[in-house]
């Protein structure tokens, strides 16, 4: 069992509390995770319906909230694990990640699993540090 002491939980105050026990923000050091996100709305609607890259953006924009919570930016990330219900988008999630990082990248993997709900198509979690 976790030790309350030794990591903080923080969620960003805009986003719907996670449903499952998770935390969307631990904070342990100088060290930050980020739970992986879903193609959440901010009114906590999921996006089941878009397009993968409209999902991919509202994952991202997910990320972003979680990140500044803790009071760290993309440029803090350096491990990112994408989560894709089909390794075809794989070009087009690069694409989108490239619009929110910049060599050099934060290591990565992408891999394809199934995730939770027929129609969800990305999840993306992030390791950052607090500077």
């Amino acid at each position: 069992m976790a030790n309350e002491s030794t990591f903080t939980a923080l969620a960003p105050p805009d986003m719907p509390a996670p449903t499952p026990p998770y935390s969307h923000v631990v904070v342990t050091g100088d060290i930050v995770a980020v739970s992986g996100q879903m193609p959440v709305a901010d009114s906590g609607e999921f996006l089941a319906e878009e397009t993968f890259e409209q999902q991919a953006r509202q994952v991202f924009r997910n990320l972003e909230r979680c990140l500044a919570t803790a009071g760290c930016t993309f440029a803090d990330v350096f491990k990112v694990n994408a989560y894709l219900a089909d390794l075809g988008d794989v070009d087009s999630f690069n694409q989108v990640y490239r619009e929110h990082f910049t060599p050099p990248y934060p290591a990565r993997t992408t891999v394809q699993a199934a995730l939770i709900g027929p129609n969800t198509l990305i999840e993306v979690d992030a390791l950052g540090r607090r500077s």
